[in-house]
């Protein structure tokens, strides 16, 4: 299903950080020595852009989903891995994130970004009329204001070589 235009915002940042999931996926196992270099980019990620990104889901996406009897234990789910996923970022900020602790996280981000993706957004799109669609938008319009508009740039060490 084609994104709603209110929703491609979310989208937008989802791919940023869908990017960073990858690289690291990419770079796995990630020696000790680069370690610090893509624990301090999981962390400015969270600083620039998905802090303000989880705040803005949980103060007007996830409300706006639990009036809908079919999306709340999926809205529990999604706050439950946004609380994990916190603890991570908590952890690559004072680089505690072991090389498996690093894979984990990209394949836990990976995996609950295609779950709102997939699951959240396009029954939102289902059950949600074009004015509440667009209420929602606007709302998020204002929740995001602050967010980092750019992906962030790989570092030296996190930036892919041919052949990885």
């Amino acid at each position: 299903m084609l994104r709603d235009k209110n929703l491609i915002p979310l989208s937008r940042q989802h791919q940023h950080a869908l990017a960073l999931c990858v690289r690291i996926e990419r770079a796995s196992p990630v020696c000790e020595a680069d370690l610090a270099a893509w624990q301090k980019e999981v962390a400015e990620h969270f600083r620039g852009e998905i802090r303000i990104h989880f705040s803005s889901e949980e103060r007007v996406v996830f409300p706006a989903a639990r009036r809908f009897d079919a999306l709340v234990s999926l809205v529990e789910e999604l706050q439950a891995e946004h609380d994990w996923l916190r603890d991570r970022f908590a952890e690559a900020e004072i680089h505690r994130l072991s090389a498996n602790d690093l894979s984990a996280f990209a394949q836990g981000l990976s995996g609950h970004i295609r779950k709102e993706e997939r699951r959240l957004f396009e029954r939102l799109q289902e059950l949600m009329t074009p004015e509440e669609l667009a209420a929602l938008g606007k709302n998020l319009a204002a929740a995001l204001k602050d967010a980092a508009q750019t992906c962030v740039l790989p570092t030296e060490t996190a930036r892919l070589r041919p052949g990885r």
